[in-house]
């Protein structure tokens, strides 16, 4: 799956201040819901639910939380570079500075695990993340996600 299908340029966000995960996640799931016109507080209680399972943070100062939601169509992502990074409890224990938000539809397993999987592609790699990192605005963050 193309992350363009699930990204658009309008949801990236640069220089994202936030005091810790929680907070993040939630202002995340806010966001989300006034796009999707879902309920912030599903989106927020299925993210915190999986994170509860064990950090979505893989590593590398990368984190994909993400999370099944009821009532969702289609899949749904905002990639966030922070300000300064934050705790993640990451696999790696390093603190986290990109974040990709990643909603999926309940009932759709296949085409969740390509999204899943295309994300986590991308944000492996090391060339990737440096143009991430050194991007200078929201058009520069889509053009290196979605190329």
């Amino acid at each position: 799956m193309d992350v363009k299908e699930f990204l658009s340029s309008s949801d990236i966000l640069v220089d994202v201040r936030a005091s810790d995960k929680t907070q993040l996640l939630q202002e995340l799931a806010r966001r989300a819901a006034a796009s999707l016109n879902l309920a912030a507080e599903q989106i927020s209680a299925e993210i915190l639910k999986r994170e509860e399972l064990g950090s979505t943070g893989t590593g590398g100062g990368v984190a994909i939380p993400h999370a099944r939601i009821q009532g969702l169509k289609r899949t749904f992502g905002i990639l966030v570079r922070l300000k300064k990074p934050i705790d993640f409890q990451a696999v790696d224990s390093k603190p986290v500075d990109l974040v990709f938000f990643l909603l999926l539809p309940a009932e759709s397993a296949g085409a969740q695990l390509n999204a899943l999987a295309s994300v986590a592609r991308k944000l492996r790699d090391a060339a990737c993340l440096r143009r991430l990192r050194s991007a200078g605005g929201t058009a520069d963050l889509y053009d290196v996600m979605s190329a």
